[in-house]
């Protein structure tokens, strides 16, 4: 078992994970790697933030022949994300709520890789009528079946308290508004994020890779 901790700064991958048209994904992002640029880890260059945005990813429904946790990956487009996702030491997962969970992009995205998340800290930023908070908590389920850490502030933005919507058109259902989230939301961001680079830092141990929920049926 790998107990070092990690050398260098913590590259944190800040995951947006819609790919729709019109989707607030980014512009969710755009203001999670601005509250990023003010975290006294970021400022001291302990830590280091790198968007992974699932948009430009361009994966296609998983198409491998050999499952994940084999590592054995034969299309280059996994190969190209394998490497962007094992190149960090912690994420920010950015989701919306669809239907009570996440994006078919994100779950996808998560599922063509496995090893990449296994012991790194990741938390989850989420956004929707309700704060997405009930895709927030399904991706809890889905990292800890990868073995990723989840650490235990979440953070959530509302549709009609954390945009700004002045001057669109009420009945225009793509207006993306402006983000303009109550500074609660920043605190809780950057709560995360302090126990994201902590998490990162510290000498991994077996429980890191035996996580609740995981089981041996990623084998399918």
């Amino acid at each position: 078992m790998d107990n070092a901790q990690t050398a260098g700064p913590v590259r944190i991958g800040l995951i947006v994970g819609s790919t729709r048209p019109g989707r607030r994904g980014a512009a969710v992002a755009g203001w999670a790697g601005e509250v990023a640029a003010g975290h006294e880890a970021v400022r001291a260059g302990t830590a280091v933030v790198e968007v992974l945005d699932l948009a430009e990813q361009a994966l296609p429904l998983l198409d491998e022949p050999v499952p994940a946790m084999f590592g054995d990956y034969r299309n280059p487009h996994t190969r190209r994300w394998s490497a962007a996702v094992a190149a960090c030491d912690a994420f920010v997962f950015v989701t919306p709520e669809y239907n009570h969970s996440v994006p078919a992009a994100l779950k996808n995205a998560i599922d063509y890789l496995h090893p990449e998340w296994n012991g790194k800290p990741a938390g989850v930023l989420s956004y929707g009528v309700q704060g997405g908070t009930r895709a927030g908590e399904h991706l809890r389920q889905i990292l800890a079946e990868v073995r990723a850490v989840v650490v235990p502030t979440a953070a959530a933005l509302t549709v009609f308290t954390d945009f700004d919507f002045s001057g669109a058109d009420p009945g225009d259902p793509t207006a993306p508004g402006r983000i303009a989230p109550a500074a609660e939301r920043a605190e809780a961001l950057s709560a995360m994020l302090t126990e994201i680079v902590t998490r990162a830092r510290a000498p991994r141990s077996d429980d890191d890779l035996v996580t609740a929920g995981g089981s041996p049926e990623r084998m399918g």
